[in-house]
């Protein structure tokens, strides 16, 4: 059986998404021009809304996607958890291509980073259009 949490989210005119390793969404409700790696603002959850069940299926799952939707345009990210993983910070989601593991992050070794995104979602974004964040274990 599939595993799906999904986040809502926003986008800003400071959006850029250009960061190369990098993708993130926030409960922030602002962004600064230097939030590169940044797709949406004011999400409705973090991870410490995860139920604990699905953060250890997180944990060991050697393939995690992401469904980012916007209007009628869809990215998918692919990556794969770690054990180590800690998925609790209180704001920020990051989606990393790097093996790096803080606080903020949701998974490792992804196949795309911020820059990757397909640019029309991005004006999307950057128009104020909101985006659904769908977590597929």
């Amino acid at each position: 059986m599939e595993n799906i949490f999904v986040i809502t989210a926003k986008g800003h005119p400071n959006i850029k998404s250009t960061h190369k390793t990098t993708l993130e969404i926030t409960k922030e409700n602002y962004l600064t021009p230097r939030g590169d790696c940044i797709l949406g603002i004011s999400a409705n959850k973090s991870m410490r809304d995860f139920p604990e069940e699905f953060k250890e299926k997180i944990r060991n799952s050697d393939k995690i996607t992401v469904e980012i939707i916007v209007d009628n345009l869809k990215e998918v990210i692919v990556g794969k958890g770690h054990r180590d993983l800690i998925l609790n910070h209180p704001t920020d989601i990051v989606i990393r291509k790097s093996e790096y593991i803080c606080p903020r992050t949701l998974f490792i070794n992804a196949d795309k980073g911020a820059k990757d995104m397909d640019r029309k979602l991005v004006d999307k974004l950057k128009e104020g259009h909101s985006l659904i964040f769908k977590i597929i274990l």
